[in-house]
């Protein structure tokens, strides 16, 4: 059995805690999966790990993957804590030819927020979305952004793609593309998310970019009576995607 690491200062522990940094884990390929359901449910989705890090008496996993024991003060390095463990994963392919079409798709154009992000993933698995297509801005590796998923990173089918690459895709797939807005759309109850649908979200700040407003995509919009210009990303998702769930099963 491998010695206790004690020192926060230690070069392993310091190489794991560098797995926060976007550029190291597109380097190394790797990423932290912080908590026990997370890390389960990232092998009941056949992810590969490469090593379990585990607080100084916590239980181990015994999943058949390195587990490294540390103390408390290099564990808090790496991880915030919860139930002491934490796993360090290889980055799977988010490839879009890696997937068929399916009937929902949910673009999300340049989310930042790795909590809005995470809610995203939760709702397109609860919901039924088959598919969340991201640019290159999103960062769906970072350790928030996996935390707030609940593991649902691993349960979903995602791909990562330009928005002209993204949008060339759902035509050659014939899909009908719905795109939110602040204003000028069609409430969601009154055009048709039945189908093959691909539902496009931007972020709160700037909304879509320019490819995502062609005049052949349909507009939606969510009504807003009270003060404020705009929902939460993840809220128009939610309400969008369960109103898509209403119609299919209506």
């Amino acid at each position: 059995m491998a010695a206790l690491i004690t020192s926060a200062s230690n070069p392993e522990i310091r190489a794991l805690a560098a797995l926060h940094k976007r550029s190291v884990r597109k380097d190394t390929g790797t990423f932290l999966i912080e908590g026990r359901r997370e890390i389960e449910r990232a092998l009941a989705a056949s992810l590969q790990l490469v090593k379990i890090v585990r607080r100084e008496g916590t239980e181990p996993l015994d999943m058949g993957v390195d587990e490294l024991e540390v103390g408390p003060s290099a564990f808090e390095k790496i991880a915030y804590g919860r139930d002491g463990l934490v796993a360090v994963a290889k980055t799977p392919r988010f490839a879009l030819s890696d997937w068929s079409p399916p009937d929902l798709v949910l673009v999300a154009v340049a989310i930042e927020k790795p909590g809005n992000l995470g809610a995203m993933l939760r709702t397109c698995d609860a919901a039924g979305a088959g598919l969340l297509v991201v640019d290159q801005v999103t960062d769906l590796t970072n350790p928030n952004t996996v935390r707030a998923s609940t593991g649902a990173l691993f349960n979903v089918p995602i791909a990562v793609a330009a928005s002209d690459d993204a949008i060339a895709w759902l035509a050659a797939s014939l899909y009908r593309v719905v795109t939110t807005t602040v204003a000028g759309g069609m409430p969601p109850w009154e055009i048709d998310l039945t189908g093959r649908v691909a539902i496009a979200i931007g972020s709160e700040d700037r909304g879509l970019s320019d490819p995502w407003l062609a005049d052949s995509f349909d507009r939606v919009t969510l009504p807003q009576p009270g003060e404020v210009d705009s929902l939460n990303a993840s809220v128009t998702v939610g309400v969008l995607l369960y109103e898509s769930l209403r119609q299919r099963t209506a």
